[in-house]
């Protein structure tokens, strides 16, 4: 039985005027569970179709870091998040317009398992009216291919499913044995056979990183090789996709209200987990930003405030310890009093003492008090939000509506635990269950959490955090 639509959130289709909306080849890559291949698949096919000479558009569901840098690997352009709650239901529909204006093919990489989550990738695809295409993990499996496939085409009624591949099957009596069974009304676009050469590495936090990769390109050629023996070669049907009205507090950042503002970001293997959309909010809102390396270079470069975002700090701990001159320049910057604002793996980095996997510990910069150590087991994960009064504009009514003036939206994901010697200044809550989540510390001139934050989901409070006079 089908599950009723009017019981679950998110279910909404977005409101138009007929014919008022740009047409766009457009498809959602789901699964029923992690690890069938969606991301192999996503980039196979922005790639196959890039090579036939179409600018290809890739979003991914959900706040994932590391398959986004696959799938711009794959497409030559950069990917956004796509998700109803953290970039919200406009901020989804803006994106999807803009890149239907511009593109040949719109992709969208599923989260998880097509119905996991609040939201998830079925409701997003109902919301935009995009179908689905499952891809079905089928090496151990035959006639159950098709149970499978009924399941995810008609567990929700007002479902759009555009039909299933089926991933690493190498044989053409496997194909007969999975494909046969299959109703008439769910297509079957071919399959992807298990090959070595296209399986991405993984590691604790999933894929290993597209710049870790020396043959990367190689590998998505192969994987778009098999694209061209499916049914994947030709376009998907076209979707409309429709402009949304301007708001006021998004407006904001067309103000050039960040003009004059030099933004140091450290982006290197060891800090990479960074939203592409908050580049562009900082961007749009006049900042300059200048890259560094905190492993390669050896002095940071001049600027008005420092980020520092999430990454692999403890594959490179011994690396980022040993460069002194470095590690003194983000000293002085810090005693300057000028802002840092650090994410996750950046807090690790601000820390006394970081712990390997191995046991191995390696000293940090040590302008926030404490320690942190990796562990096996997956410490955090999840949607959350936090209010942040201390940024309000008017600090004399703080308590006024700090729900929609001071509230950001962001998630969490990490294999280590933090002992900070800090009282937190702020806590974060988990979305939808409301669980209390990770703290956040505001020290001197830092503002630090494990919390990755969303910028534009509050793009006033986000200009007033990299405000670079908020400790003159």
């Amino acid at each position: 039985m089908a599950v009723d639509n009017k019981t679950l959130p998110f279910q909404k289709q977005v409101e138009h005027k007929a014919g008022s909306g740009v047409m766009c080849p457009a498809l959602i890559v789901a699964a029923p569970h992690s690890g069938s291949g969606k991301t192999t698949v996503t980039a196979a096919i922005a790639r196959y179709h890039r090579d036939q000479g179409r600018k290809v558009t890739v979003f991914k569901v959900g706040p994932d870091f590391i398959d986004p840098m696959i799938l711009r690997q794959a497409s030559g352009e950069l990917v956004y998040q796509l998700d109803l709650w953290l970039v919200g239901e406009e901020g989804c529909q803006a994106l999807l317009h803009r890149a239907a204006m511009e593109s040949d093919l719109i992709l969208i990489e599923g989260v998880m398992g097509l119905f996991d989550g609040t939201p998830s990738s079925a409701d997003l695809a109902e919301y935009f009216n995009i179908p689905v295409l499952g891809v079905i993990d089928a090496k151990a499996m035959a006639q159950t291919f098709a149970a499978v496939t009924y399941g995810l085409a008609t567990f929700r009624k007002n479902l759009p499913f555009a039909g299933v591949i089926a991933n690493r099957v190498n044989t053409d009596r496997h194909v007969e044995l999975i494909s046969t069974c299959l109703p008439e009304e769910f297509r079957f676009f071919g399959r992807i056979p298990k090959d070595d050469v296209i399986t991405l590495p993984a590691r604790h936090l999933g894929l290993v990183l597209a710049q870790e990769l020396s043959d990367i390109d190689a590998q998505l050629d192969k994987a778009a090789s098999h694209i061209g023996n499916t049914g994947l070669a030709d376009l998907p049907a076209e979707v409309e996709f429709f402009s949304v009205a301007s708001q006021s507090d998004k407006d904001v950042i067309t103000k050039q209200a960040l003009a004059g503002t030099r933004i140091i970001i450290i982006k290197d293997n060891a800090f990479s987990f960074i939203y592409a959309a908050n580049i562009s909010f900082l961007e749009q809102a006049g900042a300059e930003l200048v890259y560094c390396s905190a492993i390669a270079d050896a002095h940071l470069p001049e600027g008005d405030i420092l980020y520092i975002p999430g990454g692999y700090p403890e594959l490179y701990a011994e690396q980022l310890m040993n460069n002194i001159s470095f590690i003194s320049d983000v000293r002085d910057f810090a005693a300057s009093n000028k802002p840092i604002v650090a994410e996750c793996g950046g807090m690790l980095y601000l820390l006394d003492q970081l712990t390997d996997m191995s046991g191995q510990e390696f000293s940090m910069l040590g302008l926030v008090p404490g320690k942190a150590v990796m562990q096996k087991k997956l410490a955090a994960i999840g949607s959350q939000w936090v209010d942040l009064p201390s940024f309000a504009q008017d600090k004399s009514n703080v308590s006024e509506d700090i729900s929609i003036n001071n509230r950001m939206r962001g998630h969490s994901f990490h294999y280590s635990s933090a002992d900070v010697e800090l009282v937190p200044s702020y806590q974060t809550t988990h979305h939808p269950s409301e669980r209390a989540g990770e703290f956040v510390y505001q020290h001197n001139n830092i503002l630090a959490s494990y919390m990755h934050w969303y910028l534009p989901s509050n793009p006033t409070l986000s200009l007033r955090i990299f405000d670079k006079t908020r400790y003159l």
